[in-house]
Order: C-alpha cells, then sequence, then structure tokens
C-alpha cells in the first residue's frame, strides 16, 4: 500500500522538480546512473558468488573479530553495505553461518561503506571522473555480452564503476549550476531542531534510493557546491546510516526467522550509532577536528572532514555494541522466537535462498533431511517402530526399536 501511493508521489515531485529547473534534471539524472551503476556491481559480484564467496564467508565468520574483518573487506571491494547485508541474511537463513556472526558482518559493512565517502570526497570531487568514466563503460559493455561468465562479471563490474564515476560527475555539475539560482544553504536549519530534521531527511532520502552511498555521495556534492551548510550535512550523514537498514528490512521479508532476526539486529545497532551521533554530536565534531589536525586536513575542507565524522561515529557505534553482541542474540530470540515447525511448509527454502548458489545448494540439502525426517516419522505411527530422535546428524544411521 506504500509503495503504491510513495511512487507516484516521486513522480509527481520529479516531474514539477524537471519544469521548474533544468538544473534538477542534471541532479536527478546523476543520482539514477549512479543508482544504475550500483545495480550493474551487485550483478557482476554475484557472478563470483557460488564459490570463492562462499567459501571465505565461512571460513572468516567462525569468530567475532572475522566477521566485523570480512564485513569491512566486503564492504570495502564491493561498495555496497546494502548487497552485504542481502548476502548475510542469505546465509544465515539457510543456516551457513550462526546469528553472532551474522550480527558482526554488519558491524564490518557499517564501517566498510565510509569508505566510499573517503573515495568520493577524497578523489571524486577533485578530478574529472567523467573522464575514467568513459573508457570503464566501453571496455565493461564489451566483457558484459562475452559468453564466460567471469568475463561478463567482470564487465558488470567494470561498467558499474563507470556508471558511478558518470553519475557523480552528473550530481556535480547539477549542484553547481543550481548554486547560481537557489541557495539551499539559506534554509539551514541550526541547533538541535536542525539536527533532528535533516537527520529525518537523510533517513527518508536513503529509504527512497535504498542507498546509503548513493545519498551520501549527493551530500557531499552538495557540500562540495555549497548548497547545505556543515552541520546539516553532518545531520544527513547520520539519517543515511540510518536509512540504510531497510535493504535490510526489505531482504528480510521472504526469509525465515533467522533473516528477520539478522534484519532486526541491523535497524536496532544503525538507530543506536545514530544516537549515539546526535547525542554526543557536539565531542565527535571536536573529534573530528582534531583528527583532521592530525592527519593535514585543512580546516575548511568540510567534504573530507564529513568523511572523517562518518568514519568516527560508526566506529563509536560498533565500540559499544560489540560487547553486547550476546544480549542483542537473546533479545531477538525472543523477541522473533523459532516459529513452530509446520510439516506441510518448506522449512528452509524460501526466496532468499535462490539469489546465491552455496545458499541454495544448503537449503535444498536441509530441506531434503528434514523432509526425510517427516516421512520416517509418518511412517513409524503405522507401524510398531519407534521414530528415531529428529536431532540425529546427517551421517547417523536411523535405529528401529519394536515398541
Amino acid at each position: 500500500m506504500l509503495k503504491k501511493i510513495l511512487l507516484p508521489v516521486i513522480f509527481v515531485i520529479l516531474g514539477y522538480g524537471f519544469w521548474v529547473s533544468p538544473n534538477v534534471k542534471e541532479i536527478a539524472a546523476g543520482v539514477s546512473i549512479f543508482l544504475f551503476g550500483m545495480l550493474f556491481l551487485e550483478e557482476g559480484f554475484k557472478a563470483f558468488t557460488g564459490g570463492l564467496l562462499e567459501k571465505l564467508l565461512k571460513k572468516t565468520t567462525d569468530r567475532q573479530w572475522k566477521a566485523v574483518a570480512f564485513g569491512i573487506l566486503t564492504t570495502t571491494i564491493m561498495q555496497s553495505s546494502s548487497l552485504v547485508s542481502v548476502i548475510t541474511i542469505s546465509f544465515l537463513s539457510a543456516g551457513l553461518i550462526w546469528l553472532a556472526s551474522g550480527i558482526g558482518i554488519i558491524f564490518g559493512a557499517n564501517i566498510g561503506t565510509t569508505t566510499g565517502a573517503w573515495l568520493v570526497a577524497g578523489f571524486g570531487l577533485k578530478v574529472k571522473i567523467s573522464a575514467y568514466a568513459m573508457p570503464m563503460l566501453v571496455f565493461g559493455i564489451i566483457l558484459v555480452f562475452q559468453s564466460q561468465k567471469a568475463l561478463k562479471g567482470i564487465g558488470y563490474i567494470l561498467a558499474g564503476l563507470g556508471f558511478l564515476f558518470l553519475g557523480i560527475h552528473h550530481m556535480k555539475e547539477g549542484f553547481e549550476v543550481f548554486r547560481e539560482t537557489i541557495d539551499l544553504a539559506e534554509y539551514a536549519m541550526p541547533g538541535f531542531l536542525g539536527l533532528i530534521v535533516f537527520t529525518l531527511m537523510g533517513t527518508v532520502a536513503t529509504v527512497i534510493m535504498q542507498s546509503s552511498h548513493a545519498t551520501l555521495v549527493l551530500i557531499i556534492t552538495a557540500l562540495a557546491a555549497g548548497q547545505i551548510t556543515y552541520e546539516n550535512a553532518l545531520a544527513l550523514a547520520i539519517g543515511a546510516n540510518i536509512g540504510t537498514t531497510i535493504t535490510a528490512i526489505i531482504g528480510s521479508m521472504s526469509s525465515n526467522y533467522q533473516g528477520k532476526r539478522l534484519a532486526a539486529a541491523h535497524l536496532i545497532f544503525n538507530g543506536i550509532t545514530g544516537a549515539i551521533a546526535i547525542a554526543f554530536i557536539h565531542q565527535i565534531v571536536w573529534m573530528v577536528d582534531a583528527v583532521s589536525v592530525r592527519v593535514g586536513i585543512a580546516a575548511d575542507d568540510y567534504t573530507l572532514k564529513l568523511a572523517v565524522f562518518h568514519t568516527i561515529f560508526n566506529v563509536i557505534g560498533v565500540g559499544v555494541m560489540w560487547p553486547l553482541t550476546g544480549w542483542l542474540v537473546s533479545f531477538l530470540q525472543r523477541v522473533i522466537p523459532k516459529p513452530k515447525v509446520e510439516t506441510a511448509e518448506p522449512r528452509f527454502i524460501t526466496d532468499t535462498a535462490f539469489g546465491f548458489p552455496e545458499t541454495l545448494l544448503n537449503a535444498v540439502r536441509q530441506e531434503t533431511q528434514h523432509l526425510y525426517d517427516n516421512a520416517l516419522e509418518v511412517m513409524s505411527r503405522g507401524l510398531p517402530w519407534s521414530a528415531p530422535s529428529s536431532n540425529r546428524t546427517a551421517t547417523s544411521k536411523p535405529t528401529y526399536r519394536p515398541r
């Protein structure tokens, strides 16, 4: 119902913006191209699932610090915490990892996503990145049409990066021209009210675009063009961090109870991190200034200082929540209990399991075992035998005892 109302409203707002100013077209086109690049990147990395990614996930999530490190590394490489969270939900739903490991990956993904802000603020706004976009698009699209899976995946990744760079270029150009007609900084709201309002705006923008990375790029380009104030940009970044949980929530709708637990953990973690950032905004800004002086960032280089802020408050959030992982797992197990087993319905095969080969294979294996247990129990009720325990391992042989 919400989607049916939201989509026409977005179209009306965009149509009005296109009619009022051509600069809005430039910015909206930049956002659209950027999001299209994100889709290409996700498609490219999916081409390499079913092997290396899944094996790494199994081996690197047996301890909490390994899970966090894995989340940081994969999100830094993929530049999409949304994709990492969806993959994690899928694997958790199939029973490949534990809930605590999944939470650790989410912790790491939040830190890993800050590298996107660093890349855009430190590199994307200081050079003409559209020059790099064109060769990537040309070579990427050529590889996309190849039949070999690996080459096709590399092509999607190259083309995705090209679209990302091209989208950033159009957003930057749009805000530069837009600055000459309307100064959005005039609508800046100082104080606590401005902090809350712009946090909500950042949350809504990320929910609509379903990409905190895209929202951060938009914030940084607007800040670089002087369209928003530094204080309001910090609040928008906090909101983007909260709004990014929408992807995990949507992805969990078709998963089992384990996937829903992880989506809830993601929401709780990002919500607490955002609350900490709001409550201690002045102290964190002071830390940003101290770090900026230490690493040589200019006092008026607000785009890089925004990247520092984004990193610091996410690291603080992980530091606060890491010791509480055990409590969070217990809380989620109480709030979202394991449902009663319905023998007439599949227990492990869900819609999210079809997204990744290794997930589907494990889900089918567990579903087959579940079906075997149910069939054995049905047959044993009609025969003078006792059904073996359903908690046996996959390699144990059934034993029969006369009643």
